[in-house]
């Protein structure tokens, strides 16, 4: 019997994700559209998201914030190729995303003096093996995996390199201690919603000296300076972006920005993350033929939520099968409108991936999951 319920917004995308609770166009009514981005009142828009991103996550002080091209790609993308090559370094990868990272540092800059330090699907390498003599690059949350670093404590605090951390799906979910991190960045569409096309990238202090006393053997595009003349460019950090900006996705921003004050800030935000995640466990816990990719309880992801099957019936298919009945399983769902968007990432396990960032609601949560009972039921047959 299919259930009767249906999530209000069935949205479980892991990017673009949910918008927040109650949006609608009409946030975008007063946005600066048709106006430079470098006019007086755009830009002060653009920098007040950029301070209450500082507000909202408690970014220390002497810690800079801007918004830069290409959404978290691009941000990453900055960091490592105009950062990377002063030192060794240490690139971990449990996922699609650090994987592509260290492609870039091996194929692209072709660093030599690197330690890579990898996983399989559902686990993390061995933190206490990295060389914090080295700068070390890593994601917080595999987006694609549903594995998160449990905390930063295995990160010394007399370090020597620097840690750049793609935090694209642990920000304003994940209570990230900034001390441990000297680079970090994230884009609009994850945990808060956002449009895409934008990233966030905050430099601490060491990360601002290694600008201004390294210069990379290798050319940089515009794109991705963040120097001129050996001095850093602080307009990026000032509302003065690298290049034109959509101030309507600035609006959105904002309109973002504002609902996570509305209710209370960063603790509510993690809390409602943390809602979305306790729903999935507890009907994990008492499912036989579901669980999660990650295999430690303390790495499992509060927003992208990775679960692979595990009935006898569908471990004994060959591998295509098993991806051919989960895309399935994805497909009934959406087709009965309950469920948008929530299968597993092309190079990852086949099973499902259900976003429970900040602007999902736990209701719609529980109600999706007797669908998925009804689902796995329907491919089973």
């Amino acid at each position: 019997m299919k259930p009767e319920s249906k999530p209000s917004r069935p949205f479980f995308s892991s990017g673009p994700c949910a918008k927040r609770p109650g949006w609608s166009h009409a946030v975008l009514e007063n946005a600066l559209v048709g106006r430079s981005h470098r006019a007086k009142p755009a830009k002060a828009r653009i920098q007040a998201v950029i301070e209450k991103s500082k507000s909202v996550l408690g970014i220390p002080e002497d810690y800079l914030c801007g918004i830069v091209p290409a959404s978290d790609t691009g941000a990453v993308e900055m960091a490592v190729w105009t950062l990377l090559g002063e030192r060794g370094a240490d690139l971990c990868a449990w996922e699609s995303f650090g994987s592509g990272w260290v492609t870039d540092a091996l194929k692209q800059l072709k660093l030599e003096n690197t330690t890579l330090h990898e996983a399989d699907y559902g686990k993390l390498p061995d933190l206490g093996k990295i060389n914090f003599s080295n700068d070390l690059v890593f994601t917080y949350n595999g987006t694609t995996s549903g594995v998160r670093v449990p905390n930063l404590d295995w990160i010394p605090d007399d370090r020597e390199g620097l840690t750049i951390c793609d935090a694209t799906s642990a920000v304003f979910a994940m209570d990230l201690d900034y001390s441990k991190l000297d680079v970090v960045t994230w884009s609009w569409q994850k945990v808060m919603g956002g449009e895409g096309a934008h990233g966030m990238i905050v430099l601490g202090p060491r990360a601002v000296a290694r600008l201004e006393s390294y210069t990379p053997a290798w050319p940089l595009p515009k794109i991705f300076r963040l120097t001129k003349g050996g001095k850093l460019i602080k307009g990026i950090f000032d509302g003065a972006t690298i290049n034109t900006i959509s101030m309507l996705c600035i609006e959105d921003a904002l309109d973002g920005l504002r609902w996570a004050e509305s209710i209370g800030g960063l603790p509510a935000l993690l809390e409602r993350s943390a809602n979305n995640l306790k729903a999935i466990a507890d009907w994990v816990e008492k499912t036989d033929w579901i669980d999660f990719l990650a295999e430690d309880p303390a790495t499992r992801s509060n927003t992208s939520i990775c679960l692979k099957i595990t009935a006898d019936w569908y471990e004994a298919l060959p591998a295509e099968e098993q991806a051919a009945k989960a895309k399935l399983w994805v497909k009934l769902l959406d087709e009965a409108g309950v469920g948008f968007d929530f299968g597993s990432y092309r190079d990852a396990p086949a099973g499902i991936r259900i976003w429970g960032g900040a602007t999902v609601d736990t209701a719609d949560i529980e109600a999706l999951l007797p669908w998925l009972e009804w689902g796995f039921a329907q491919i089973k047959d």
